[in-house]
Protein backbone atom coordinates (compact mmCIF):
# COMPACT_ATOMS: atom_id res chain seq x y z
CA UNK A 1 0.00 0.00 0.00
CA UNK A 2 1.34 3.25 -1.18
CA UNK A 3 0.76 6.49 0.86
CA UNK A 4 -0.47 9.70 -1.43
CA UNK A 5 1.80 12.34 -0.08
CA UNK A 6 3.16 15.82 -1.46
CA UNK A 7 4.50 18.36 -0.19
CA UNK A 8 1.44 20.61 0.07
CA UNK A 9 -0.30 17.07 2.22
CA UNK A 10 2.56 15.24 4.10
CA UNK A 11 2.04 12.17 6.21
CA UNK A 12 2.60 12.16 9.77
CA UNK A 13 5.33 10.48 11.39
CA UNK A 14 3.08 8.14 13.23
CA UNK A 15 1.13 7.11 9.62
CA UNK A 16 4.38 6.43 8.12
CA UNK A 17 5.75 4.21 10.80
CA UNK A 18 2.59 2.00 11.01
CA UNK A 19 2.48 1.81 7.18
CA UNK A 20 5.73 0.28 7.51
CA UNK A 21 4.85 -2.02 10.55
CA UNK A 22 2.12 -3.08 8.04
CA UNK A 23 4.54 -4.01 5.06
CA UNK A 24 6.84 -5.71 7.88
CA UNK A 25 4.23 -7.69 8.94
CA UNK A 26 3.19 -9.43 5.85
CA UNK A 27 6.59 -10.41 5.32
CA UNK A 28 5.73 -13.53 7.46
CA UNK A 29 8.30 -15.63 8.76
CA UNK A 30 11.86 -16.20 7.64
CA UNK A 31 14.86 -18.03 7.87
CA UNK A 32 17.96 -15.53 8.64
CA UNK A 33 21.37 -16.10 8.66
CA UNK A 34 23.40 -14.07 10.94
CA UNK A 35 26.29 -14.09 13.74
CA UNK A 36 25.40 -13.82 17.59
CA UNK A 37 26.45 -10.83 18.61
CA UNK A 38 25.65 -10.74 22.09
CA UNK A 39 23.41 -13.03 24.16
CA UNK A 40 21.66 -12.14 27.39
CA UNK A 41 19.72 -15.10 29.64
CA UNK A 42 16.63 -14.12 31.63
CA UNK A 43 14.20 -17.10 33.42
CA UNK A 44 12.07 -17.69 30.69
CA UNK A 45 13.37 -15.55 27.66
CA UNK A 46 16.47 -15.25 25.99
CA UNK A 47 17.40 -11.74 24.13
CA UNK A 48 20.21 -11.88 21.15
CA UNK A 49 21.29 -9.64 18.96
CA UNK A 50 21.68 -10.47 15.21
CA UNK A 51 24.65 -9.14 13.06
CA UNK A 52 25.42 -9.50 9.59
CA UNK A 53 29.44 -9.28 9.60
CA UNK A 54 28.77 -8.28 5.67
CA UNK A 55 26.17 -5.07 6.23
CA UNK A 56 27.65 -4.09 9.43
CA UNK A 57 24.03 -4.29 10.61
CA UNK A 58 22.19 -5.45 13.71
CA UNK A 59 18.85 -6.50 14.86
CA UNK A 60 17.20 -7.26 18.13
CA UNK A 61 16.15 -11.02 18.60
CA UNK A 62 14.10 -12.57 21.30
CA UNK A 63 13.09 -16.57 21.85
CA UNK A 64 11.77 -18.74 24.74
CA UNK A 65 14.17 -20.03 27.14
CA UNK A 66 13.18 -23.41 25.96
CA UNK A 67 14.37 -23.06 22.27
CA UNK A 68 18.02 -22.43 23.56
CA UNK A 69 17.63 -25.39 25.66
CA UNK A 70 16.50 -27.61 23.12
CA UNK A 71 19.94 -27.13 20.98
CA UNK A 72 22.87 -30.06 21.47
CA UNK A 73 25.39 -27.47 22.24
CA UNK A 74 24.71 -23.83 23.41
CA UNK A 75 24.74 -20.89 21.32
CA UNK A 76 28.13 -18.76 22.37
CA UNK A 77 28.61 -14.95 21.58
CA UNK A 78 30.45 -15.03 17.68
CA UNK A 79 28.19 -18.00 16.92
CA UNK A 80 26.85 -18.27 13.21
CA UNK A 81 23.15 -19.55 13.47
CA UNK A 82 20.25 -19.63 11.30
CA UNK A 83 16.65 -18.14 12.90
CA UNK A 84 13.34 -18.68 12.31
CA UNK A 85 11.14 -16.08 13.32
CA UNK A 86 8.41 -13.41 12.11
CA UNK A 87 10.04 -10.05 12.21
CA UNK A 88 8.04 -7.06 13.71
CA UNK A 89 8.14 -3.47 13.76
CA UNK A 90 7.75 -1.20 16.64
CA UNK A 91 6.01 1.60 15.12
CA UNK A 92 6.74 4.21 17.95
CA UNK A 93 10.27 3.94 18.60
CA UNK A 94 10.83 2.92 14.65
CA UNK A 95 12.77 -0.90 15.76
CA UNK A 96 12.90 -3.72 13.84
CA UNK A 97 12.56 -6.84 15.82
CA UNK A 98 12.70 -10.71 15.40
CA UNK A 99 10.82 -13.17 17.12
CA UNK A 100 12.56 -16.33 16.92
CA UNK A 101 11.06 -20.29 17.08
CA UNK A 102 13.90 -22.16 16.30
CA UNK A 103 17.84 -21.94 15.55
CA UNK A 104 20.16 -24.09 14.22
CA UNK A 105 23.91 -23.89 14.14
CA UNK A 106 25.45 -23.39 11.04
CA UNK A 107 28.85 -24.03 9.48
CA UNK A 108 31.83 -24.30 12.54
CA UNK A 109 29.33 -23.86 14.62
CA UNK A 110 27.57 -26.81 14.06
CA UNK A 111 30.69 -28.93 13.93
CA UNK A 112 31.09 -27.00 17.64
CA UNK A 113 27.82 -28.11 18.55
CA UNK A 114 28.57 -31.69 18.15
CA UNK A 115 31.65 -31.64 19.67
CA UNK A 116 30.34 -30.03 22.38
CA UNK A 117 27.36 -33.01 22.95
CA UNK A 118 29.96 -35.73 22.86
CA UNK A 119 32.17 -33.70 25.50
CA UNK A 120 29.31 -33.72 27.44
CA UNK A 121 28.12 -37.30 26.94
CA UNK A 122 31.87 -38.40 27.86
CA UNK A 123 31.90 -36.24 30.74
CA UNK A 124 28.80 -37.70 32.19
CA UNK A 125 30.29 -40.91 32.14
CA UNK A 126 33.11 -39.59 34.53
CA UNK A 127 35.98 -40.13 31.56
CA UNK A 128 37.67 -36.93 32.85
CA UNK A 129 37.44 -37.12 36.71
CA UNK A 130 40.52 -35.78 38.04
CA UNK A 131 40.47 -39.05 40.17
CA UNK A 132 40.96 -40.95 37.18
CA UNK A 133 44.35 -38.91 36.28
CA UNK A 134 47.49 -40.94 36.56
CA UNK A 135 50.74 -39.31 37.82
CA UNK A 136 53.70 -38.74 35.42
CA UNK A 137 56.83 -40.88 36.26
CA UNK A 138 59.64 -38.61 37.59
CA UNK A 139 62.32 -39.81 35.42
CA UNK A 140 60.55 -42.64 32.78
CA UNK A 141 62.80 -45.42 31.50
CA UNK A 142 61.24 -45.21 27.92
CA UNK A 143 59.02 -42.61 26.81
CA UNK A 144 56.25 -43.51 23.97
CA UNK A 145 56.37 -41.51 21.39
CA UNK A 146 52.30 -41.58 18.88
CA UNK A 147 53.60 -38.51 15.99
CA UNK A 148 53.29 -38.03 12.12
CA UNK A 149 55.70 -39.30 10.56
CA UNK A 150 58.78 -36.63 9.94
CA UNK A 151 56.42 -34.01 11.65
CA UNK A 152 57.84 -30.92 12.81
CA UNK A 153 56.08 -32.06 16.57
CA UNK A 154 58.39 -35.26 16.27
CA UNK A 155 61.29 -33.57 15.87
CA UNK A 156 60.56 -30.74 18.69
CA UNK A 157 60.12 -33.86 21.03
CA UNK A 158 63.25 -35.68 20.72
CA UNK A 159 65.47 -32.54 19.96
CA UNK A 160 63.99 -31.22 23.56
CA UNK A 161 64.05 -33.83 25.81
CA UNK A 162 67.18 -35.60 24.61
CA UNK A 163 68.67 -32.24 25.06
CA UNK A 164 67.43 -32.27 28.88
CA UNK A 165 68.31 -35.33 29.72
CA UNK A 166 70.67 -37.07 27.37
CA UNK A 167 69.52 -40.51 28.27
CA UNK A 168 65.93 -41.02 27.49
CA UNK A 169 65.06 -43.62 25.12
CA UNK A 170 62.22 -43.65 23.02
CA UNK A 171 59.84 -45.32 20.87
CA UNK A 172 58.36 -43.80 18.19
CA UNK A 173 55.11 -45.27 16.14
CA UNK A 174 54.31 -43.10 13.73
CA UNK A 175 50.55 -43.05 12.27
CA UNK A 176 47.97 -40.41 10.17
CA UNK A 177 47.65 -37.71 12.28
CA UNK A 178 44.61 -35.94 10.43
CA UNK A 179 42.10 -37.31 7.90
CA UNK A 180 39.63 -40.46 7.79
CA UNK A 181 42.04 -42.98 8.98
CA UNK A 182 44.29 -40.94 11.57
CA UNK A 183 41.84 -42.04 14.75
CA UNK A 184 42.31 -45.74 13.82
CA UNK A 185 46.32 -45.84 13.31
CA UNK A 186 46.46 -43.65 16.34
CA UNK A 187 44.66 -46.21 18.42
CA UNK A 188 46.24 -49.27 17.17
CA UNK A 189 49.95 -47.29 18.06
CA UNK A 190 48.68 -46.27 21.84
CA UNK A 191 47.57 -50.44 22.30
CA UNK A 192 51.10 -51.21 21.06
CA UNK A 193 52.74 -48.72 23.48
CA UNK A 194 50.67 -49.72 26.61
CA UNK A 195 51.47 -53.38 25.88
CA UNK A 196 54.86 -52.48 25.64
CA UNK A 197 56.16 -53.09 29.70
CA UNK A 198 58.85 -51.10 28.97
CA UNK A 199 57.04 -47.69 27.81
CA UNK A 200 56.41 -45.88 31.21
CA UNK A 201 54.30 -42.85 29.79
CA UNK A 202 53.12 -42.21 26.13
CA UNK A 203 53.06 -39.21 24.02
CA UNK A 204 50.61 -37.84 21.73
CA UNK A 205 51.85 -34.79 20.04
CA UNK A 206 50.77 -33.38 16.90
CA UNK A 207 51.67 -29.57 15.19
CA UNK A 208 48.59 -27.24 14.85
CA UNK A 209 46.24 -27.18 12.37
CA UNK A 210 42.37 -26.74 11.70
CA UNK A 211 39.52 -27.39 13.57
CA UNK A 212 38.68 -30.08 10.88
CA UNK A 213 42.30 -30.85 10.74
CA UNK A 214 42.40 -32.00 14.89
CA UNK A 215 39.16 -33.85 14.68
CA UNK A 216 40.66 -37.08 14.71
CA UNK A 217 41.94 -36.01 18.64
CA UNK A 218 38.52 -35.90 19.12
CA UNK A 219 37.03 -39.12 17.88
CA UNK A 220 34.89 -40.56 20.29
CA UNK A 221 36.90 -44.17 20.14
CA UNK A 222 40.17 -43.09 20.66
CA UNK A 223 38.78 -41.16 23.66
CA UNK A 224 37.72 -44.43 25.37
CA UNK A 225 40.72 -46.24 24.50
CA UNK A 226 42.98 -43.51 26.17
CA UNK A 227 41.07 -43.34 29.54
CA UNK A 228 41.21 -47.50 29.81
CA UNK A 229 44.95 -46.84 28.68
CA UNK A 230 47.29 -48.30 32.12
CA UNK A 231 50.69 -46.18 31.10
CA UNK A 232 49.70 -42.70 31.86
CA UNK A 233 49.60 -40.31 28.82
CA UNK A 234 50.57 -36.92 27.36
CA UNK A 235 48.43 -34.87 24.97
CA UNK A 236 50.09 -32.36 22.70
CA UNK A 237 48.04 -31.64 19.94
CA UNK A 238 48.32 -28.26 18.46
CA UNK A 239 48.52 -25.28 19.79
CA UNK A 240 47.67 -22.91 23.74
CA UNK A 241 44.22 -22.80 22.25
CA UNK A 242 43.75 -25.81 20.39
CA UNK A 243 41.74 -27.93 23.02
CA UNK A 244 40.15 -31.52 20.87
CA UNK A 245 38.66 -33.89 23.41
CA UNK A 246 42.13 -36.23 23.59
CA UNK A 247 43.28 -33.54 26.08
CA UNK A 248 40.61 -34.14 28.59
CA UNK A 249 40.65 -37.58 29.09
CA UNK A 250 44.81 -37.48 28.89
CA UNK A 251 46.32 -37.66 32.37
CA UNK A 252 48.49 -34.76 31.46
CA UNK A 253 47.64 -32.05 28.69
CA UNK A 254 51.07 -29.73 27.31
CA UNK A 255 50.41 -26.55 25.29
CA UNK A 256 52.98 -27.16 22.48
CA UNK A 257 55.21 -30.71 21.64
CA UNK A 258 57.46 -28.99 23.08
CA UNK A 259 56.06 -28.35 26.83
CA UNK A 260 54.87 -31.82 26.42
CA UNK A 261 58.99 -33.10 26.55
CA UNK A 262 59.57 -31.17 28.95
CA UNK A 263 56.96 -32.28 31.20
CA UNK A 264 58.26 -36.17 30.47
CA UNK A 265 61.53 -35.66 31.04
CA UNK A 266 63.67 -33.29 33.79
CA UNK A 267 66.15 -31.32 32.92
CA UNK A 268 69.91 -32.68 34.19
CA UNK A 269 71.32 -29.65 34.31
CA UNK A 270 68.23 -28.05 36.46
CA UNK A 271 68.81 -31.67 38.50
CA UNK A 272 72.25 -31.66 38.78
CA UNK A 273 71.84 -27.93 40.02
CA UNK A 274 69.15 -29.15 42.45
CA UNK A 275 71.52 -31.80 44.48
CA UNK A 276 74.38 -29.24 44.33
CA UNK A 277 72.22 -26.79 46.33
CA UNK A 278 71.02 -29.67 48.43
CA UNK A 279 74.71 -30.95 49.54
CA UNK A 280 75.35 -27.17 50.01
CA UNK A 281 72.20 -27.25 52.49
CA UNK A 282 73.43 -30.64 53.86
CA UNK A 283 76.95 -28.98 54.53
CA UNK A 284 76.12 -25.92 55.77
CA UNK A 285 73.61 -27.84 58.20
CA UNK A 286 76.05 -30.07 59.90
CA UNK A 287 79.03 -27.32 59.99
CA UNK A 288 76.17 -25.50 62.30
CA UNK A 289 75.55 -28.29 63.57
CA UNK A 290 79.27 -29.28 64.30
CA UNK A 291 79.86 -25.63 65.63
CA UNK A 292 76.87 -25.44 68.28
CA UNK A 293 78.27 -29.27 69.21
CA UNK A 294 81.88 -27.92 69.99
CA UNK A 295 80.46 -24.67 71.64
CA UNK A 296 78.59 -26.81 73.88
CA UNK A 297 81.79 -28.81 74.76
CA UNK A 298 83.94 -25.19 75.36
CA UNK A 299 81.02 -24.62 77.52
CA UNK A 300 81.01 -27.29 79.35
CA UNK A 301 84.81 -27.71 79.84
CA UNK A 302 84.79 -24.46 81.28
CA UNK A 303 83.03 -25.47 84.04
CA UNK A 304 84.67 -26.34 87.21
CA UNK A 305 83.57 -29.71 87.82
CA UNK A 306 85.15 -30.93 84.35
CA UNK A 307 87.97 -28.41 84.13
CA UNK A 308 89.47 -30.02 87.84
CA UNK A 309 87.37 -33.46 87.89
CA UNK A 310 89.12 -34.59 90.91
CA UNK A 311 89.59 -31.66 93.22
CA UNK A 312 86.66 -32.52 95.40
CA UNK A 313 87.37 -36.45 95.78
CA UNK A 314 89.62 -36.04 98.75
CA UNK A 315 87.06 -34.42 100.49
CA UNK A 316 84.10 -36.56 99.67
CA UNK A 317 87.19 -39.29 100.50
CA UNK A 318 86.94 -38.09 103.95
CA UNK A 319 83.38 -37.69 104.15
CA UNK A 320 83.17 -41.02 103.27
CA UNK A 321 85.96 -42.71 106.12
CA UNK A 322 84.05 -40.68 108.87
CA UNK A 323 80.48 -42.15 107.82
CA UNK A 324 81.88 -45.68 107.11
CA UNK A 325 83.38 -45.45 110.65
CA UNK A 326 80.34 -44.03 112.04
CA UNK A 327 78.59 -46.74 110.98
CA UNK A 328 81.17 -49.60 112.09
CA UNK A 329 80.77 -47.85 115.27
CA UNK A 330 77.45 -47.69 115.34
CA UNK A 331 77.33 -51.51 114.30
CA UNK A 332 79.30 -52.50 116.86
CA UNK A 333 77.53 -50.77 119.66
CA UNK A 334 74.33 -52.58 118.52
CA UNK A 335 75.57 -55.96 118.23
CA UNK A 336 77.36 -55.99 122.05
CA UNK A 337 73.65 -54.51 123.28
CA UNK A 338 72.02 -57.06 121.68
CA UNK A 339 74.57 -60.06 122.49
CA UNK A 340 73.77 -58.23 126.59
CA UNK A 341 70.38 -59.10 125.64
CA UNK A 342 70.26 -62.39 124.60
CA UNK A 343 72.77 -62.95 127.83
CA UNK A 344 70.17 -61.64 130.02
CA UNK A 345 67.21 -63.45 128.52
CA UNK A 346 68.85 -67.06 128.41
CA UNK A 347 69.86 -66.57 132.37
CA UNK A 348 66.23 -65.77 133.32
CA UNK A 349 64.73 -68.62 130.59
CA UNK A 350 67.39 -71.12 132.28
CA UNK A 351 65.82 -69.29 135.62
CA UNK A 352 62.51 -70.69 134.93
CA UNK A 353 63.49 -73.86 132.99
CA UNK A 354 61.86 -77.55 135.03
CA UNK A 355 65.45 -78.39 134.42
CA UNK A 356 67.24 -75.77 136.33
CA UNK A 357 64.63 -76.88 139.16
CA UNK A 358 65.07 -80.70 139.08
CA UNK A 359 69.18 -80.06 139.53
CA UNK A 360 68.15 -79.16 142.84
CA UNK A 361 66.86 -82.71 143.40
CA UNK A 362 63.35 -82.51 142.30
CA UNK A 363 62.22 -84.90 140.11
CA UNK A 364 58.32 -85.17 137.77
CA UNK A 365 56.60 -88.31 138.35
CA UNK A 366 54.30 -89.16 135.06
CA UNK A 367 51.59 -92.34 134.85
CA UNK A 368 51.87 -94.47 132.49
CA UNK A 369 49.97 -92.58 129.97
CA UNK A 370 52.48 -89.77 130.49
CA UNK A 371 50.13 -87.57 133.13
CA UNK A 372 52.18 -85.72 135.64
CA UNK A 373 51.66 -87.04 139.23
CA UNK A 374 50.78 -83.59 141.07
CA UNK A 375 49.49 -85.35 144.17
CA UNK A 376 50.35 -89.42 146.13
CA UNK A 377 46.56 -89.78 145.40
CA UNK A 378 47.08 -90.07 142.02
CA UNK A 379 48.39 -92.98 142.22
CA UNK A 380 48.01 -96.44 143.00
CA UNK A 381 49.92 -99.43 144.41
CA UNK A 382 51.19 -101.63 141.46
CA UNK A 383 51.06 -98.72 139.29
CA UNK A 384 53.97 -98.33 136.81
CA UNK A 385 55.30 -94.72 136.59
CA UNK A 386 58.13 -93.01 135.04
CA UNK A 387 60.62 -90.69 137.33
CA UNK A 388 62.12 -87.93 135.40
CA UNK A 389 64.95 -86.51 136.59
CA UNK A 390 67.81 -83.83 135.63
CA UNK A 391 69.81 -86.21 133.70
CA UNK A 392 67.71 -89.04 132.94
CA UNK A 393 64.79 -91.14 133.44
CA UNK A 394 63.69 -94.03 136.08
CA UNK A 395 60.99 -96.92 135.66
CA UNK A 396 59.30 -97.92 139.16
CA UNK A 397 56.42 -99.35 140.50
CA UNK A 398 54.24 -98.45 143.35
CA UNK A 399 54.28 -100.50 146.43
CA UNK A 400 52.04 -98.34 148.88
CA UNK A 401 50.65 -94.89 148.39
CA UNK A 402 50.67 -92.77 151.54
CA UNK A 403 48.46 -89.29 151.53
CA UNK A 404 49.78 -86.86 153.76
CA UNK A 405 46.73 -85.70 155.86
CA UNK A 406 45.98 -81.62 154.56
CA UNK A 407 47.06 -82.00 151.57
CA UNK A 408 45.19 -81.56 148.79
CA UNK A 409 45.45 -84.46 146.39
CA UNK A 410 44.55 -83.25 142.60
CA UNK A 411 45.46 -85.81 139.58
Amino acid sequence: MALDTSADNPAPLRVVSAAIGQWVGRLGAVWVEAQVAQLTLRQDRVWLTLRDPLADMSVQASCSRRVLDALAAPVTEGARVVVHGRPSYYDRRGSLSLYVDAIRPVGLGELLARLEQRRRLLAAEGLFATERKQRLPFLPSCVGLVTGQGSAAEHDVLEVARRRWPGVRFRVEHALVQGRDAALQVIEALRRLDADPDVDVIVVARGGGSMEDLLPFSDEGLVRVVAALRTPLVSAIGHEPDNPILDLVADVRAATPTDAAKQVVPDVAEEVEAVRQARERVRRAVSQLVAHEARQLTALLARPALGAPHAGLAERREVVAALRDRARRTLVHRLDRAADEIGHQLARARALSPLATMQRGYAVVQTGDGHVLVGAAGAAPGDALTVRLHDGRLAVRTESVTVEPGEGVRR
